[in-house]
């Protein structure tokens, strides 16, 4: 009994201890959301632009406590983390690749630099054909090897595809953030989305080759890159072409344009709002904070995505401005 009581306690005491980090995390970042009226939720309607004008967010939690950029969930998914704007780093990346990073800060341009990450990236994941075929032995069966570079194409071409299902895994575990659609709404666990989400982001076909590995080092020299040519505030302005709100669920309408949105786990953005015009008719406009950029068009030389100026980013809920163009 004495045992079951201390470890009770002990429990208890750890509890609290976090309890007390993430109250400092959410007085010092959060305060940005106290100042943010609040409109009551009775029910779904619509403005003269056709925005809803109540929450749709529904019980869907965004994310789990689980995660490998040292802060709470809760405030890396708030809209309050966007408007602080902090720098975030992936455990162990950059510690584990510091010769990639030490030969990065002797590049001067960033053509170099991105050259230096895919000659990297290709050896050590063993990306070249040449490396592929020797490591095959005779008569042994061809095994497909996936890369990011894989992912960053299939994304561009479906955004609810395997490779975005693998991308959407990867931010599941290094963010804590869940995704909030794939080819349909997920909106519990045992919803037949969910399923075939998780069926899809485990699946062999990509989710080999320490993807996992692969993406985190993208993510961390897309970070090194924006740290020395990104905005000072570390924000950037970007658009989103929308035809409706069924993907884009309302945690809070402010006025009669702004409201904050919940966007999946893993969205894209574009630089140019008039490449956003293809997409929807309803343009939202907001601030991405650059620690939950992915990917933008500048990083590589060649990609799946080039010609729409697209920027990968990571979701959860973000304050924007819904424009009928």
């Amino acid at each position: 009994m004495g045992g079951r009581v201390r470890a009770l306690y002990k429990g208890r005491s750890r509890r609290n201890a976090v309890g007390r980090i993430e109250s400092t995390l959410w007085i010092t970042l959060g305060t940005l959301l106290a100042s943010t009226p609040k409109s009551p939720a009775t029910g779904v309607g619509r403005t003269e632009d056709n925005v809803p004008t109540s929450s749709q967010a529904g019980a869907w939690r965004r994310g789990h406590s689980t995660n490998l950029v040292g802060i709470p969930t809760d405030l890396l998914a708030s809209a309050a983390f966007n408007e602080a704007a902090p720098v975030l780093h992936i455990a162990g990346v950059r510690e584990a690749n510091r010769r990639l990073f030490t030969m990065l800060e002797g590049v001067n341009d960033a053509a170099g630099a991105a050259v230096l990450f895919e000659d990297y990236m290709a050896v050590v994941f063993g990306l070249h054909p040449e490396q592929r075929m020797a490591s095959r032995k005779p008569g042994q069966r061809r095994r497909y090897r996936s890369s990011y570079l894989r992912l960053l194409r299939g994304w561009a071409f479906d955004s609810n595809g395997a490779e975005a299902a693998v991308l959407k895994g990867w931010v599941e575990s290094r963010f804590g953030l869940l995704p909030t659609f794939h080819q349909a709404p997920i909106d519990r666990f045992a919803a037949p989305a969910w399923v075939h989400y998780v069926e899809e982001k485990m699946g062999s076909r990509f989710h080999n080759n320490a993807i996992y590995g692969q993406l985190d080092l993208l993510y961390e020299f897309c970070q090194w890159r924006l740290a020395r040519e990104g905005p000072d505030d570390r924000r950037l302005r970007l658009y989103r072409g929308v035809n409706d709100f069924a993907e884009h669920p309302l945690v809070e309408r402010i006025d009669r344009r702004d409201v904050v949105i919940r966007l999946n786990n893993v969205t894209s953005f574009t630089e140019d709002r008039d490449i956003a015009t293809c997409f929807g008719a309803y343009i939202l406009e907001t601030w991405v904070p650059t620690a939950k950029v992915l990917f933008y068009n500048a990083l590589l030389p060649q990609h799946a995505v080039k010609g729409e100026g697209e920027v990968i980013a990571v979701g959860g809920d973000f304050r924007v401005r819904a424009t009928y163009y």
